[in-house]
């Protein structure tokens, strides 16, 4: 069974991707339009992909980079603009559950949990045993992103650039990773009190 395209189909797929060639020439009002016209659908589909909004929205916020950056590599024999685009987020989606699975194992095959009580964390007060192990509690309730950028700037002594150089994620990213992801600590200490 072939796929009939409408009228309404040529023409939305003609206008993406004058947008994209408007975007390739360095066009941001043209992205932005092209963002405008494409953001719901690519959302919906990384975040059925990632099930997170928070990571949805950054792998997203990467996927739009990318689309920006490689605009010119856009070849319309390989199919439309918005395949193209869906291609590239899905593929961001689904490194990124990878990389989330991949740090899981890692901090379960370092056993993290004896790393904690016998490195404690240099946060902002001196932490006993009770609390260690509160600290390590609450680490769990962390997404593992967040989770690794706080172990490697704080157990590991990494600056935010080196955390950033070492997952080859931008440093705005790091850094938000990071203050969320103690935000989210500190709550669950609080919680914890």
């Amino acid at each position: 069974m072939t796929e009939v395209s409408s009228p309404h189909d040529h023409y939305a797929d003609a206008s993406l991707r004058a947008l994209l060639a408007g975007s390739a020439d360095g066009d941001r009002t043209a992205f932005a339009k092209l963002y405008d016209l494409t953001s719901a659908r690519i959302y919906g589909l990384v975040l059925r992909v990632i099930r997170d909004t928070y990571y949805a929205e950054e792998v997203v916020q990467e996927a739009f980079l990318q689309f920006w950056q490689q605009a010119r590599l856009y070849d319309p024999d390989r199919g439309s603009v918005m395949t193209w685009m869906m291609t590239i987020a899905h593929r961001r989606a689904i490194d990124r559950v990878r990389t989330e699975e991949l740090q899981r194992s890692r901090i379960v095959e370092a056993g993290i949990a004896q790393a904690s009580i016998t490195a404690p964390l240099p946060l902002e007060v001196v932490i006993d045993t009770e609390e260690a192990r509160e600290v390590h509690a609450c680490l769990h309730d962390l997404t593992a992103l967040q989770r690794s950028s706080i172990e490697m700037s704080y157990l590991d002594g990494m600056t935010y650039p080196e955390v950033a150089a070492a997952t080859g994620t931008p440093l705005p990213t790091i850094k938000s990773r990071i203050r969320d992801g103690l935000r989210r600590l500190r709550d669950c200490m609080q919680e914890c009190d």
